[in-house]
């Protein structure tokens, strides 16, 4: 799987500070994205646009944690990073409750700020892999038949092949062949896989 793109979107009215950080971003590898308030991000940013967010606290029109709660109660699931020359224990909690992945005053840290970065990065990429995958597993169990799909369920559940010929009025030969095609597609004869790929077919992908 390819790491996500190193895209970040920085938020900072100062344009001093923008311009800094934007200056080591870039030299640090990332695709930097600057916007000069929350409000602009909001209106100008992609829906589709993946990657992390550096946003300062105070800004006018729409502050930093407002942004931040605002992302979280939409759904998004971009990693921000919030930074402050005016930080305080309330709007610490504030941030991480919003879901921050960092809180950072300045003068920022340069290593602290691309290793929050980093953190945040890993998490993208964390779930894009669980993305994948539950896709995969979706894929696999498409190729079955409804019968198959019913008899995997219960196998799921912990049910014998004569449990489940009973449950189903058909021999438990016919219920074995159910279970030999099912390996076949499914790649596997583990139990325990089987109850996995279940589990993972029905879980809503990150």
């Amino acid at each position: 799987m390819s790491r996500t793109p190193r895209k970040v979107f920085l938020v900072d009215d100062d344009d001093d500070v923008r311009q800094a950080l934007q200056i080591l971003l870039r030299a640090s590898g990332f695709d930097v994205e600057p916007y000069s308030g929350a409000l602009a991000f909001l209106e100008r940013r992609k829906q589709d646009s993946l990657g992390c967010i550096v946003a300062d606290v105070r800004m006018p029109g729409m502050s930093g944690l407002q942004l931040l709660e605002r992302l979280a109660a939409e759904g998004e699931r971009m990693p921000v990073v919030v930074i402050t020359g005016h930080g305080d224990v309330s709007a610490c909690r504030r941030a991480f409750k919003a879901g921050a992945v960092d809180f950072l005053t300045k003068p920022v840290d340069e290593q602290v700020l691309l290793e929050a970065l980093e953190q945040g990065f890993a998490i993208l990429d964390a779930k894009r892999l669980r993305s994948d995958e539950v896709a995969e597993v979706r894929e696999l169990l498409d190729r079955l038949t409804a019968r198959e799909r019913e008899i995997l369920d219960m196998i799921a559940r912990g049910w014998a092949t004569k449990e489940i010929a009973r449950a189903l009025d058909v021999s438990p030969r016919t219920v074995e062949t159910h279970r030999a095609n099912l390996a076949e597609k499914l790649g596997t004869t583990s139990v325990a896989e089987m109850v996995r790929l279940v589990m993972a077919g029905a879980r809503d992908a990150p």
